[in-house]
């Protein structure tokens, strides 16, 4: 082999080993991922709030490397969102990274009260080496705070055209090129220094920064609601970016919306495979029983205040362990109050009313009671319970203190509907917005603790909140809002130093110090409708079957009536004559008494001109339903109640209401009523008092079958043939006075 080819070979040879190397270590810095133990999370946190915990356990559960700045510092630079402001950030990041010497330490500088993570460093790592720059920043479609730049930004492909100051991610000696410049003051806007770098060509291209616009890295939630969505992988949750597709590491809720709903379960805080992970931790044991101030506020006229009280009584919770402060603002109820504080008000530490003469709005009314527990240094908690709040679980208190929360509401609904005490998320502007797990929550399908933006109408807040960071007294103020929203407003916000005029404006603090939360773990009741509420009878509540049918029925219907087909609780006295319980002590007892009360009992005579034809065969001593505009009430009782049973017990024949009426029966009076047959297919016969303790005597017989009924029980009915079969009449009544609900069906 000739010396001349030896020599090209071995070149050849050469510069291929030396392309391969070039290749393999291009290769090798493209591809290979980067050692997550050089990355370092670097995050600003003067106070430990809700929020900051909610962050570290993120960052703990993914193995992220923290080092927080600031801890135990005055927060100096305002709120940012509202006006110019973060500076201080920047003057505690400077000052960190000076301490730094490893060229190759990776910083990722986040915010941390509205951040949580959704992926680990792994992730984070590879998806900032494919962005090929040493920094980068996340990226917003909105541009703050200084407009007049827009036209200097950069544009892109595809994607957000605008820096966001909350996360960047970037080398060690890159960033500390980027914030060797900075001069300012703390409450100057880090948002604006550092797009004055980004804009700068010069400047950008010297520390090579770009922006996640695609937002694979950093997902900042404001302006971006509607482009994100929950995604469920095993085990854990993520956020998934739908306009870009795409999976964000890092979420932040920058700007009103804060970090929503999404921080309920994002990286696994709420699973479909574990369900909630957090909701057994950090409890609180009920060891000895804290001091409880009960604000209970009654604003306007409302059915069931007399079982509100009821419910009261029953709460498992230590009487004397327990103040009162009730605000009631309407006089219609004042002898329903005053009752029940006659009977029990001595069992409770400390009583204070308020009552209609001190013309207090709802606004005062809720600023003094929050207030009474904020002076008194025994007391631990305020319980806010609005009087249309049905709470039926009697360890409510107990539970929610022992969430060990800062504020805490059990979650009620609306029977039939989806309105709740709570909102999901908040729109743009500050108001209700319905999250993607709004129904879920409602209908029970999730179940957990849920950090929320709004509560209402019944919830739990530490007194030491109050005392601290909730120490305005005007909490529920506002010239613009209800008093629930200013309430929320300013506990999102904390805000509490300045009126609400000069905060409205203002997109959300930047230090959203106090969370909220709503918890459904449990079953603990439901609201009333308070429309269409007429006060214009004696007992108002029988009218509510139609707006509030489930306290309708638990306040009105015998106990047992769910039993009757189940446990075959009917008996029949006589051939075809069936006998149930249908009605409760309490119905019998307010039928009688508004009867009475509308006082207008007919003549008994045979002319009546209230039916049909004016001629009545079988004349009694009675008052017409319609008379005390009733009657839609009781056909709807009649259709919900009475023709389940008459459909069963007489197959074909269908409920249909004719003609219903109260028969009252006196010795001087009326004390019997002659054979006869009722204008009627089959018919209703409720017995609304006692026989031995309200009246002696009294009773039916069924003549055909010399069959009597003659010690009918309150609240039970019979259920009979009106024509043909079944003569019978009514046996005298020989003291006292009986009174019957008489109604008339036909198919």
């Amino acid at each position: 082999v000739c010396v001349r080819c030896v020599s090209v070979s071995l070149v050849l040879v050469c510069v291929v080993v030396l392309v391969c190397v070039v290749v393999l270590v291009c290769v090798v810095v493209l591809v290979c991922p980067l050692c997550y133990c050089k990355l370092l999370v670097v995050t600003v946190a003067t106070k430990e709030t809700d929020g900051f915990k909610r962050f570290f356990r993120s960052a703990k559960h993914l193995n992220y490397t923290v080092k927080v700045l600031g801890e135990g510092e005055k927060w100096k630079s305002g709120d940012y969102m509202s006006a110019p402001g973060g500076g201080q950030k920047v003057r505690l990041l400077k000052a960190a990274l000076e301490e730094m010497t490893d060229g190759d330490k990776i910083i990722l500088f986040i915010d941390s009260y509205d951040v949580v993570f959704a992926s680990g460093p792994k992730e984070l790592l590879k998806k900032f080496q494919q962005a090929r720059h040493k920094v980068v920043f996340s990226s917003e479609s909105l541009i703050w705070p200084d407009r007049h730049l827009e036209d200097k930004h950069p544009h892109v492909v595809e994607g957000n055209r605008f820096l966001g100051s909350g996360g960047f991610i970037g080398y060690l000696p890159n960033i500390k090129e980027m914030v060797s410049d900075w001069t300012g003051e703390d409450n100057d806007s880090d948002q604006l220094f550092f797009t004055k770098i980004y804009i700068d060509p010069v400047k950008r291209k010297s520390t090579n920064i770009t922006l996640d616009s695609k937002c694979r890295l950093f997902q900042n939630l404001h302006g971006a609601l509607d482009e994100v969505v929950l995604k469920f992988e095993d085990g854990r949750v993520r956020a998934r970016n739908v306009l870009y597709d795409t999976l964000p590491v890092v979420i932040h809720g920058n700007g009103p919306t804060k970090i929503n709903y999404l921080g309920n379960y994002i990286p696994n805080t709420w699973t479909f495979e574990m369900g909630c992970t957090v909701c057994h931790k950090d409890l609180h044991p009920l060891s000895e029983y804290p001091l409880v101030a009960i604000g209970i506020f009654i604003q306007q006229p409302t059915p069931f205040v007399g079982v509100f009280f009821e419910r009261l009584l029953k709460l498992q919770y230590p009487k004397h362990r327990l103040k009162l402060f009730i605000s009631n603002q309407e006089a219609h109820h004042e002898g329903q109050i005053s009752s029940f504080l006659k009977d029990h008000g001595s069992l409770y530490q400390e009583v204070k009313l308020v009552g209609p003469e001190e013309e207090m709005d709802p606004p005062a009314s809720r600023n003094l009671g929050v207030d009474m527990c904020r002076k008194d240094k025994h007391c631990d908690y305020f319980f806010l319970l609005d009087i249309d709040v049905v709470l039926e679980n009697e360890n409510t208190l107990q539970i929610l203190i022992q969430q060990n929360l800062p504020i805490v509401a059990p979650m009620i609904t609306r029977v039939g509907r989806l309105w709740s005490n709570f909102w999901g998320a908040l729109s743009a502007d500050g108001y209700y917005a319905r999250s993607e797990d709004y129904v879920d929550i409602v209908q029970g399908r999730r179940v957990g603790v849920w950090n929320v933006p709004y509560v209402s109408s019944v919830f739990l807040v530490k007194a030491s909140l109050l005392r601290a960071e909730l120490s305005d007294y005007e909490l529920f103020t506002s010239t613009l809002l209800d008093p629930d929203m200013a309430y929320c407003h300013n506990v999102r916000s904390k805000v509490s130093q300045r009126k609400h005029q000069e905060y409205l404006t203002c997109c959300e603090s930047f230090l959203q110090e106090v969370f909220m939360y709503v918890t459904n773990m449990q079953t603990f009741g439901r609201i009333l409708s308070t429309e269409n509420y007429q006060m214009s009878h004696l007992h108002n509540d029988l009218w509510q079957i139609f707006e509030n049918p489930v306290d309708w029925q638990k306040r009105y219907i015998h106990e047992n009536y769910t039993l009757i087909m189940k446990d075959k609780l009917i008996e029949t006295p006589c051939p075809d004559v069936y006998w149930f319980p249908i009605f409760s002590d309490v119905a019998c007892d307010h039928i009688v008494e508004e009867m009475e009360h509308f006082g207008r009992w007919s003549g008994g005579n045979t002319t009546d001109a209230r039916i049909q034809g004016g001629y009545e065969n079988v004349p009694t001593i009675d008052i017409h339903m319609n008379q005390i505009n009733f009657e839609k009430e009781w056909q709807k009782f009649l259709l919900e109640y009475i023709a389940p049973i008459t459909e069963k017990m007489y197959p074909g024949y269908y409920t249909k209401f004719e003609l219903a009426f109260v028969v009252r029966y006196k010795p001087d009076e009326q004390p019997s009523l002659r054979p006869h047959h009722d204008a009627s297919t089959f018919t209703i016969n409720v017995a609304l008092n006692q026989v031995g303790r309200d009246y002696q005597g009294g009773g039916c017989r069924f003549l055909r079958y010399d069959c009597s009924v003659d010690a009918p029980r309150k609240g039970w009915t019979l259920l009979h043939p009106g024509r043909l079969t079944h003569y019978h009449e009514g046996l005298p009544t020989t003291a006292g006075v009986r009174y019957i609900a008489v109604s008339f069906v036909d198919p």
